[in-house]
């Protein structure tokens, strides 16, 4: 497939994703503003707030600034009608990560990886300049820098971890083919062991995504009855019900975020002075948004033995390594046991796994509105060290276990040689 060709499909890849997150916001915000207000010349409202949206979603702060006459009305004090929104969405960052993803993972099966990765990537930019320049809103602004580059960061991000991913399995005929020489040219003992590491570091963070994910619906499920009560405290319409639960929405990715803090043991903060951790609760005056309705009101002691999930995860994945590295590494040719390559592939699952939960973290913390609301969400550095931890625990028990030795000669009657490696070391 010629370059050309590759460089626009990957650009118009590119303008889907944008497109499809902005018509996601400016859709529901048009039908709501002529459901309450009739008025089909509201363009100049509706698209700044549509990219206010979309850029928030994609980790760009936004500084709300009400007016004076504006926050009387609304019985907002002063020191409160001026504040940073920073606590994204990340429902918007997670659609265009893996459209951006499916993406990169196409363009190396073309051959021509560096023009559809150009390509994909220079058109995200162009269209986050564009949505910056044509929405100018001093009720809600952004920095321009910040409007532009990190919505193309969250692309680019996609789209070559995508590329990365396919290249690793299939070839790339360029960068990572060269990269598998290399490490074919090390020690057997070594040459798998970033592909180890990878397989590893991934069993524990998708194993906390998706404990986290289960919890947030069985919470939801058991404290329905609290989200219908805010609900109705909120007094809200039928149109105000509908925009609020299409904000909560949004909301699901860092609401599971938060779980996996929850999980690895930090838990998170809603507002200052608060915590929500296995260790126990402290809330005081929250908002009355209903999903907050799942939150528990207290601890208990046997919740503290959800830390050993994210140390099942680690031992799981540890498992996945050892059992690819004992059937064809383990031992020398003398029957030796390597030892310092596991202990290795431990640390790595170790620091990419932590080095993940940072990530969750730091994209699901941010200011929520002024005071104590500026300080929402989990402690990055904290959540960090505890994952690493606990993987380190988990994958070390599997990992650093001693393997037999002594694998026997397979006789013309005996098993094959594959067979007895495998009954040696296991």
């Amino acid at each position: 497939m010629q370059r050309v060709l590759v460089a626009v499909l990957a650009a118009v890849d590119a303008l889907v994703a944008a497109a499809a997150g902005l018509v996601a916001v400016l859709a529901p915000f048009t039908l709501l503003w002529l459901v309450v207000f009739g008025d089909t010349g509201a363009w100049e409202a509706l698209w700044p707030a549509t990219v206010r949206v979309w850029q928030l979603g994609h980790l760009v702060p936004v500084h709300v600034a009400i007016d004076r006459e504006t926050a009387s009305a609304m019985g907002i004090p002063d020191d409160g009608a001026a504040f940073w929104l920073s606590l994204a969405p990340l429902l918007f960052a997670a659609f265009t990560f893996l459209f951006a993803a499916r993406s990169g993972r196409r363009v190396v099966t073309t051959g021509s990886t560096l023009a559809g990765l150009g390509a994909g990537i220079a058109t995200m930019a162009i269209v986050s300049a564009a949505v910056q320049l044509t929405s100018d809103n001093p009720a809600a602004a952004v920095t321009t820098w910040q409007g532009v580059l990190l919505p193309t960061v969250v692309y680019a991000t996609g789209m070559i971890g995508g590329a990365v991913r396919a290249a690793w399995a299939d070839g790339d005929r360029g960068a990572i083919d060269r990269l598998h020489d290399l490490l074919d040219g090390w020690d057997p003992a070594w040459r798998e062991v970033p592909t180890l590491v990878a397989r590893g570091a991934t069993v524990v963070v998708m194993g906390l995504i998706g404990s986290a994910a289960l919890l947030f619906a069985v919470l939801v499920l058991m404290r329905g009855g609290e989200i219908i009560t805010l609900f109705e405290r909120a007094r809200v319409d039928a149109v105000g019900a509908t925009a609020l639960m299409l904000g909560q929405l949004a909301y699901v990715p860092t609401m599971i975020a938060w779980g996996v803090s929850w999980f690895a043991g930090p838990g998170f903060a809603i507002g200052a002075d608060t915590a929500i951790s296995p260790a126990g609760t402290s809330l005081g005056v929250i908002p009355g948004v209903p999903v907050l309705g799942i939150l528990p009101e207290g601890g208990s002691g046997w919740l503290l033995l959800v830390v050993l999930v994210p140390i099942a995860f680690g031992a799981l994945g540890g498992w996945i390594a050892r059992r690819s590295y004992a059937r064809d590494w383990a031992f020398d040719g003398e029957g030796h046991e390597h030892f310092s390559p596991r202990v290795v592939i431990a640390v790595g699952i170790a620091v990419c796994s932590g080095a993940a939960g940072a990530i969750l973290a730091a994209c699901a913390s941010g200011s929520a509105g002024p005071g104590r609301l500026a300080d929402i969400g989990p402690d990055v550095g904290a959540v960090a060290l505890t994952i690493g931890l606990e993987a380190l625990v988990g994958s070390a028990i599997l990992l650093l276990a001693p393997m037999r030795r002594g694998v026997p000669e397979a006789d013309e009657d005996g098993p094959s040689d594959d067979e007895a490696v495998d009954a040696a070391r296991w």
